[in-house]
């Protein structure tokens, strides 16, 4: 009874309640927090990660824009019947350089972590064109008008510079250029060279060719070209994950 009444008289003084609930917040906040402090790092070291070209970078854009995330995850859980599904589960390291991650939590489609590679770009085109005519159960969207649209390359290069302050390693600088050559190689660093993004935007999309159509560059090339590289950065036959993985 003694406890009811206390509890009564915090619930009905507002001043205390605001107090007590942002000391729970804070004493909350410190727990989750604090120890972060004390790792010395939270990303483990994974060889392959790198950050999107320009072109995988628009396509990033696009992808966020139709709101492709509300239906399709990419966060592979360590389970077995998801690494059945879907393959091996995702490690941090590989969206250290999403902003924002795309995670996910709804699946009306399947999750798209590993999703690079499994189709052809053919494959990918006419799924987003008409998704019935590629999965009849489908209840995805059409997006006819990817193809028809030509991609907007012209802020490329403030979409990157905006990247680069939060940490993603795109380059501005010959100092900064010569260190991403020396952490991914000459002709990834070209790529993440932000005074060369239209002219490597427009090489991949004219070698790739994702939507089959030379006569120009599309949204659809961007979004294929983005699909397809998700899950290919790391090669995942040299760890093994099989003890990692859940049976229940």
């Amino acid at each position: 009874m003694n406890f009811n009444f206390k509890h009564e008289w915090i619930e009905t003084n507002i001043g205390l309640m605001a107090v007590l609930t942002m000391l729970a917040i804070s004493v909350g906040g410190l727990v989750e927090i604090a120890p972060l402090f004390f790792i010395d790092k939270t990303i483990e070291k994974v060889d392959g990660v790198r950050p999107y070209t320009p072109l995988e970078l628009r396509g990033r854009d696009i992808y966020q824009r139709e709101g492709c995330y509300l239906c399709h995850s990419q966060m592979i859980r360590p389970f077995r019947d998801e690494k059945l599904r879907y393959g091996h589960y995702s490690l941090a390291a590989e969206s250290q350089y999403d902003h924002p991650f795309q995670w996910g939590s709804k699946r009306t489609g399947p999750d798209l972590a590993r999703v690079g590679g499994k189709y052809s770009n053919e494959w990918h085109v006419q799924h987003l064109t008409a998704p019935r005519s590629m999965v009849p159960e489908s209840v995805m969207p059409n997006y006819p008008w990817l193809k028809a649209t030509p991609l907007d390359i012209s802020d490329i290069t403030d979409r990157m510079k905006a990247l680069r302050k939060v940490g993603v390693p795109y380059s501005l600088t010959d100092a900064e250029y010569k260190a991403n050559v020396a952490k991914f190689g000459e002709t990834v660093a070209k790529e993440l060279h932000i005074p060369n993004a239209q002219q490597s935007l427009i090489e991949q999309a004219n070698f790739g060719n994702y939507d089959g159509d030379r006569s120009g560059i599309s949204e659809m090339d961007a979004l294929v070209a983005y699909l397809q590289v998700l899950g290919t950065m790391v090669d995942f036959s040299k760890y093994k994950d099989d003890a990692f993985i859940n049976d229940r």
